[in-house]
């Protein structure tokens, strides 16, 4: 009898020892598993990116130049802005383009031609939404094209340099719309271009005033201008 005793006594003790074990264990596996999953959080937390980093702005560039309703006026134009981008000081001496006859700073980008296209046609599009306001031969350019578009809000004028002045179809006051073909570059090295080589002068102008200067003598004069591939016109 006494034997039935100790071995119940002993399987209670063991069992009470069990059941501790267990919920020992419990805590403990618990209580790791939290500091696991708080820590990521609050790491993944601290090192995400905020309104102000630079890919937000990317962004929010990217989406203004949608809003904007901004083309570009050539196809494949990232492969085109190879020799004069908007700001480059050139002279005779120094230009990327020879010879050259022009000194200061450039007021557009120039969109070059592929040479499968130096004896083809080569339309150029509108590259927004707006009024056409001139089309004439002028020095330095052959024929030139000027439309009126708006950006953020404010007017500018839209200057397409060294086209066939021949083709230039819209009249002045029609509404263009983004992509609508306006004209054909002019012949490389000829009447048609003033002499200048085949390409497309792009320039945007601050304000409703017409103004086709390709140069400025001076850096500051160029804050009168806006760089036309920061608003998806060479993509």
């Amino acid at each position: 009898m006494k034997k039935i005793i100790i071995i119940i006594i002993f399987a209670v003790i063991l069992l009470g020892a069990a059941v501790f074990y267990n919920e020992f264990s419990h805590k403990q596996n618990n209580s790791g598993m939290n500091s696991g999953n708080n820590s990521p959080q609050n790491t993944s937390s601290q090192n995400a990116p905020t309104p102000n980093s630079s890919s937000s702005q990317n962004q929010n560039a990217q989406n203004n130049s949608s809003q904007n309703g901004f083309v570009p006026p050539l196809p494949d134009a990232a492969a085109r802005v190879t020799k004069k981008p908007f700001g480059i000081y050139v002279t005779p001496q120094n230009s990327p383009v020879q010879p050259e006859r022009f000194t200061g700073y450039h007021t557009g980008a120039d969109f070059e031609t592929f040479p499968n296209e130096q004896n083809a046609t080569v339309a150029v599009h509108a590259v927004c939404n707006g009024t056409f306001r001139l089309k004439e031969y002028a020095s330095g350019y052959g024929g030139v094209a000027v439309e009126q578009c708006t950006l953020n809000g404010s007017p500018i004028t839209v200057i397409y340099g060294h086209l066939n002045a021949a083709t230039i179809t819209p009249n002045v006051g029609d509404k263009i719309s983004a992509g609508q073909a306006i004209g054909d570059l002019g012949k490389g090295y000829s009447v048609q271009t003033d002499g200048e080589r085949k390409h497309l002068h792009l320039g945007f102008h601050k304000g409703a005033a017409i103004n086709i200067l390709g140069y400025v003598q001076n850096k500051a004069d160029l804050a009168q201008w806006i760089d036309p591939c920061l608003y998806n016109v060479c993509k």
